[in-house]
């Protein structure tokens, strides 16, 4: 009997791509996602795949699944800052909300809880690189707050479950990632670059552009997942890469691998925009002997000939 996993954000980014690798890890999956920020063209070319199904639901509700479940991975949320804006309740419920209901599913159900977490829960950080261990620099209050302190108290309703009862759960960490499927109006750097340099419209740098983030190809970083759910392993986990650009360097290079003539423009830097991110990958490479392998030009390559086919339809 094949194993059974339900993804919730299954038709995201992150959680269509999931499903695709869990499918051909032999498991039978349910996605489930209200399509406020996934789409069904994410997971349509699943569909004839007769150990997959779909359902259109808002985790933040109840949710009763007929049948067994071995998995449950916790991947609904929007998760940039353009999304959180718009959906501000929804961000804090569905990873408040959200994440008790599916706790409760995984416990009812004798499932593993998966928990998708953000480097978003060390904030603006003041250690660098970030590891596990760091407690994180967060401003509860301030505009990105409903999306910080939601997966702050996913990641502390997940562990309560795992020490009250017992529970088997997983706690991931995902740095900044990219690839297809993203949104072309997602709002994220890779997006906002790349839509920019295909229509050759002036690329917007946010302050002088020396802020740095560290870029993870969608596959890796699934990789990482698939690993880490393998595991027995309850602490939180960071996936990601060590690989870290600058703002002005990534617009730089998506402008050349594109073969844009955008020019690069600047813009005053957002409320409580992170200066810095890498990861601290010692846990993962330690526990799951994972590291990230495509070269941020390569996963580059790749994610533009998505982004032009999506501009071409």
């Amino acid at each position: 009997m094949a194993r059974r996993a339900v993804v919730t954000g299954g038709a995201g980014f992150l959680g269509s791509h999931l499903c695709e690798r869990l499918l051909a890890d032999g498991w039978q999956v349910l996605s489930v996602d209200n399509l406020v920020t996934g789409a069904a063209r994410n997971i349509a070319h699943l569909r004839g795949n007769p150990n997959f199904e779909s359902l259109q639901h808002n985790v933040s509700e109840p949710l009763y699944i007929d049948g067994p479940v071995d998995a449950l991975l916790h991947f609904a949320s929007p998760a940039s800052p353009v999304d959180y804006a718009d959906h501000p309740i929804a961000t804090l419920k569905v990873g408040t909300l959200g994440t008790h209901n599916m706790l409760g599913v995984a416990r009812a159900k004798g499932a593993i809880f998966f928990l998708a977490s953000t480097s978003e829960v060390y904030g603006d950080p003041k250690v660098h690189p970030q590891p596990e261990t760091y407690w994180g620099n967060v401003n509860p209050v301030g505009p990105r707050a409903v999306y910080d302190e939601a997966k702050r108290a996913s990641e502390a309703f997940t562990m309560a479950y795992h020490r009250a009862h017992g529970m088997n759960t997983r706690i991931v960490r995902i740095f900044n990632s990219f690839g297809p499927r993203m949104r072309v109006n997602d709002g994220r750097a890779v997006p906002n670059f790349l839509m920019q340099a295909l229509k050759n419209q002036p690329m917007t740098v946010y302050g002088d552009g020396s802020q740095t983030r560290s870029l993870c190809y969608v596959d890796d970083l699934i990789e990482g997942i698939v690993r880490l759910l393998a595991t027995d392993y309850a602490e939180p986990v960071n996936l990601g890469t060590e690989d870290e650009v600058t703002m002005l360097q990534l617009a730089t290079r998506i402008r050349d691998l594109s073969g844009s003539s955008s020019e690069i423009v600047f813009k005053p830097l957002p409320e409580d925009d992170p200066k810095q991110r890498r990861p601290d990958l010692t846990r993962a490479r330690k526990l799951l002997h994972w590291e990230p392998r495509t070269s941020l030009d390569a996963g580059l390559a790749k994610t533009i000939a998505y982004f032009r086919e999506q501009l071409a339809t």
